[in-house]
């Protein structure tokens, strides 16, 4: 049988593994005991603030803010197109995390095929990736979009 021999740490190395773990859980927990209220919205709620989209993208759509702020990252919105209305080529600095509500909608991201989104179809977006969308149905085509970044969007290609 071998002999296994057993060491003790030293102060030091006792003490940064303690504050490891401590800082863990203190990180783990940020936003815990926060007064932030739980919130549930709906696409039809007749409180949602609809505002238009980038001038860019014309008159057929509108976005409302569902919780976060716009300017900072983690924002969550809702983007509401027109029936059988288009969106131009556009890129954002953010990924985005989107489910269709409503609608049929086709969405085209630069170097990849088409797809087209039933309601209740998750998608994701790359960050910069130049894309098009088109509602595709009679009906509005609303998408829910969560953005890791001030929210934004661009004309175009991101190298143009």
């Amino acid at each position: 049988m071998k002999n296994l021999k057993f060491r003790l740490p030293n102060l030091t190395e006792t003490i940064l593994v303690l504050l490891l773990i401590c800082s863990g859980y203190m990180v783990r927990g940020q936003g815990s005991g926060t007064t932030e209220n739980a919130i549930v919205r709906n696409a039809s709620d007749e409180d949602l603030k609809w505002g238009p989209c980038p001038s860019f993208m014309g008159d057929g759509c509108n976005i409302t803010v569902l919780h976060g702020n716009p300017k900072k990252p983690n924002t969550d919105i809702l983007f509401k197109m027109k029936g059988n209305t288009s969106v131009p080529r556009h890129w954002h600095n953010s990924p985005e995390r989107m489910v269709l509500i409503s609608g049929m909608m086709r969405v085209n991201y630069d170097g990849q095929a088409p797809e087209v989104l039933q309601a209740g179809d998750y998608a994701y977006g790359p960050a910069e990736r130049p894309h098009t969308a088109s509602c595709l149905s009679d009906e509005p085509c609303v998408l829910f979009i969560a953005f890791e970044e001030p929210i934004d969007a661009m004309p175009g290609s991101n190298k143009d």
